[in-house]
């Protein structure tokens, strides 16, 4: 029987150890292909690049593995694989990450990692977006990998609704053990935002962003509250940004 067609992409950099361990775990349930960017793409959300070509090389980073570094975002990597590189297959899932960080809450929104499943989603491939609460680039992929393997298996067996993806975030602290794994709802949240400002050596100005993230949601069926908890957050997503609450009390503005 031919196995599936896996796309393997991230946000990291084709050179990342998250997307290395994603690719291990990958390996077991079908044909993969990476395609990512060449270099970190981290905050750029569903950017594409529109005003300079593109480039694509092939790059051995697993013997059993054909690989293809991106001279663009990750959503180019995406579209790119699905219009150019496989256009006559079928890619049956596009697994994203690992991330080297959080994506919860509101920072899906800059995420690059989630933007590509999210472009996969849109080409009505079935798409998960893994991230690692841990920014250190020897993080511990390690105890995940039997819970990604876990959510692969089931996406791949029972599926996920048309042009949904799934957001997952793994807890990573330190001597915590992964308590389990929730489905729940993107807590409500935001960054407060400042810049750091300087003058470099050549006298001129600039502004270099950092912040703090605050969480607004008490509710205890968030990404947030899951993950403090030391569970596995998933949280189903889609690129419909409708506010649907508000379309019955905006209906005073037709004319």
């Amino acid at each position: 029987m031919k196995r599936p067609l896996i796309l393997v992409t991230n946000d990291d950099g084709i050179g990342a150890p998250g997307i290395k361990a994603l690719i291990e775990v990958a390996m077991t349930f079908g044909e993969v292909v990476v395609v990512a960017p060449d270099s970190p793409q981290s905050g750029k959300g569903h950017a594409i690049t529109i005003e300079q070509p593109l480039r694509l090389h092939p790059v051995k980073i697993h013997p059993e593995v054909q690989a293809w570094e991106c001279s663009g975002t990750p959503v180019d990597c995406v579209k790119l694989a699905k219009n150019i590189l496989f256009k006559d297959r079928e890619i049956a899932l596009c697994v994203s990450g690992i991330n080297h960080g959080s994506n919860a809450a509101i920072n899906i929104i800059y995420s690059g990692t989630l933007s590509a499943a999210m472009e996969a989603s849109l080409e009505k491939i079935p798409s998960i977006g893994f991230s690692l609460l841990d920014f250190n680039w020897d993080a511990d992929f390690e105890p995940g990998k039997e819970w990604i393997s876990y959510i692969i298996s089931f996406v791949l067996e029972k599926g996920i609704p048309s042009g949904s993806l799934l957001n997952v975030n793994i807890p990573a602290k330190k001597g915590q053990v992964i308590q389990g794994l929730k489905v729940c709802k993107q807590a409500n949240s935001r960054w407060v935002e400042e810049y750091v400002t300087g003058t470099d050596p050549r006298g001129q100005s600039y502004y270099w962003l950092t912040g703090k993230f605050i969480n607004e949601d008490e509710d205890e069926d968030t990404d947030i509250k899951a993950l403090q908890a030391g569970y596995i957050s998933v949280v189903p997503s889609h690129h419909d940004l409708t506010n649907y609450k508000s379309l019955a009390s905006l209906k005073i503005m037709e004319k």
